[in-house]
Order: structure tokens, then C-alpha cells, then sequence
């Protein structure tokens, strides 16, 4: 078997055995659909919301389709989360290690199918569930829009599918790179923590803050933290796209991300923690 063969049968395992990544994401979906047709049938369909100026209608008509792309793919990076911390510790839990050392697949084969799951596959399918409900939301606003007589053509004035459709790749592209520190230290971890990974991940940062801040009197590393978490949108946007919905093109600035340090400092930490959990790998025993 080819490395690639592996690599795509690799990553094909880890779509099957972990359906987190597909059912979170269309649960959400569900839900955000159910929601904003209600908001269609109430309040956006009143006669208040009628009454307001026509460029008052639009901003408020494009909250609920920035909203639902902004849940399902935090709902992808949650899961994504939770998978990194179980992905090399599980093979241990369930001595399935064994098994998958006896197949024709290296561990390098394994860790990089591994690490491509949170940074490749859960966001890039909670982008196509996030179109997809999109999509639907337009549907299903129009038609309840011309049932009731008001004007069908409001949402996709709010919404050009397609320009949005470009924002949110790149914006799915630029966390996949910012959160990749996160996603590696938890695989780091997973790698040798021989129970509650999570924990094992997360207590030293506790530790380290508690020292700082009592023998230093300062949150350093609690700022750095909400950076790495939210400094993805305040990096790659032009405008501040925590207060406000991205519907231009022109706030999209890749150039300011790709030209900050901090980007390539964490992923020159992620390339080393990475590089760490397939040396464990390489001599993983059942837990």
C-alpha cells in the first residue's frame, strides 16, 4: 500500500470511528434552521421590522446567516478540541495500538492523518454544512417571505451567497492555522497521558498562571491564551469582526495575518509538538 493509499484509508478511520465530526455540526444546523424560521414567522415578519428603513432591514435580515455560520463552526472547533485530546490517547485506551502497528501504516502515516482531522476535515465539512444551512435558510426565508406577501428579494440583498461563501472559507483557512498550536499540544498530550488528557493539558497552564500571578502580579499567559483564541478574526480581518458581521471582501487582510510572527511561532510550536507525539507514538503501549 502506497503512503497515500494509507494516508486517505488513514483518514477515512478516523471520519468513521469518531461521528462527532459529522453529527455536531448538522445537529447545530438542525437547530439554527428550526430557529430562523420561527424568527421568519415572528418578529422578522411583524410589522416593526417592516417599518424600518430599507438599509436598517438589510444589516438586521444578514444577522441570522453570519450567526449560523459563526456556531456551526465553533461547534467544529469544539469538536475539534475533544477529538485531538482523545485521537492517539484512545488507540491506547482500547489497546487497538497494537492492531494498527501490525497493519502496512507508519506512525507518521497515523499522526499526520490524525493531525489533518481538526485542522482539515472537521472544518472544511462544518464549511459545507455551514453553505448548506445557509443555502436552505434562503430557500425556506423566500418561500415564507412570498407566502405572506413581503418582499423575498430582502435576504438575498442581506446575503450574497457567493461573496459570503469566499468570506467564510477564508476564514475557516485562517483558524485552521491559528488554532493548529492548540490542536498539536492536545495530540502531544494524548500521546502519553495515561488518563484525563484534558486535564493533563490544561493543569500546567493553570500552574504556571497561578505562579505568575502570585509571584509576579501579572496575567501573562491569560492574554496570551485569549489571543491565541480569539486573535484569528482581530488578525485576519481588516475591521474588528468580533463586534460586527464580515460582508466585504475588502476586510478580508491576509496579508497582515500571514505577516505576523505569531502565527509562525505557533505553528513552529505545533510543528515541534507534533513531531514530539510521533516520536511517543513510535513506542505506544496499551494503557
Amino acid at each position: 500500500m502506497s503512503a497515500r493509499n494509507a494516508f486517505f484509508w488513514s483518514l477515512r478511520r478516523e471520519w468513521w470511528e469518531n461521528r462527532a465530526i459529522y453529527i455536531a455540526p448538522l445537529v447545530v444546523a438542525t437547530v439554527t434552521l428550526a430557529g430562523f424560521a420561527f424568527a421568519m414567522l415572528t418578529h422578522m415578519g411583524g410589522d416593526s421590522f417592516g417599518k424600518l428603513p430599507p438599509a436598517r432591514q438589510v444589516a438586521l435580515a444578514a444577522i441570522p446567516f453570519s450567526m449560523a455560520a459563526s456556531v456551526i463552526l465553533f461547534t467544529s472547533w469544539i469538536v475539534g478540541i475533544f477529538y485531538s485530546a482523545d485521537a492517539l490517547y484512545g488507540d491506547r485506551r482500547d489497546r487497538s495500538v497494537l492492531f494498527w502497528k501490525s497493519m502496512p501504516v507508519s506512525d507518521l502515516v497515523t499522526v499526520a492523518a490524525k493531525a489533518s482531522t481538526p485542522l482539515l476535515v472537521i472544518p472544511l465539512f462544518a464549511c459545507i454544512v455551514a453553505f448548506g444551512t445557509q443555502v436552505a435558510m434562503l430557500l425556506l426565508g423566500s418561500t415564507i417571505s412570498m407566502a405572506s406577501g413581503r418582499d423575498a428579494s430582502l435576504l438575498w440583498q442581506a446575503w450574497p451567497l457567493g461573496k459570503q461563501t469566499l468570506v467564510m472559507l477564508y476564514g475557516m483557512a485562517i483558524h485552521a492555522l491559528w488554532f493548529a498550536p492548540i490542536y498539536a499540544w492536545l495530540l502531544l498530550v494524548s500521546s502519553w497521558a495515561p488518563r484525563a488528557v484534558l486535564l493533563f493539558a490544561v493543569l500546567p497552564f493553570f500552574a504556571f498562571f497561578a505562579f505568575e500571578k502570585l509571584a509576579l502580579g501579572t496575567s501573562w499567559l491569560m492574554g496570551a491564551i485569549g489571543y491565541r483564541i480569539l486573535g484569528g478574526m482581530s488578525e485576519g480581518f481588516a475591521t474588528d469582526a468580533l463586534r460586527k458581521p464580515v460582508t466585504e471582501l475588502s476586510q478580508l487582510d491576509p496579508a497582515r495575518f500571514f505577516s505576523n510572527p505569531n502565527l509562525w511561532y505557533g505553528l513552529a510550536f505545533a510543528g515541534a509538538c507534533l513531531a514530539l507525539a510521533l516520536w511517543r507514538r513510535r513506542y505506544s503501549e496499551p494503557i
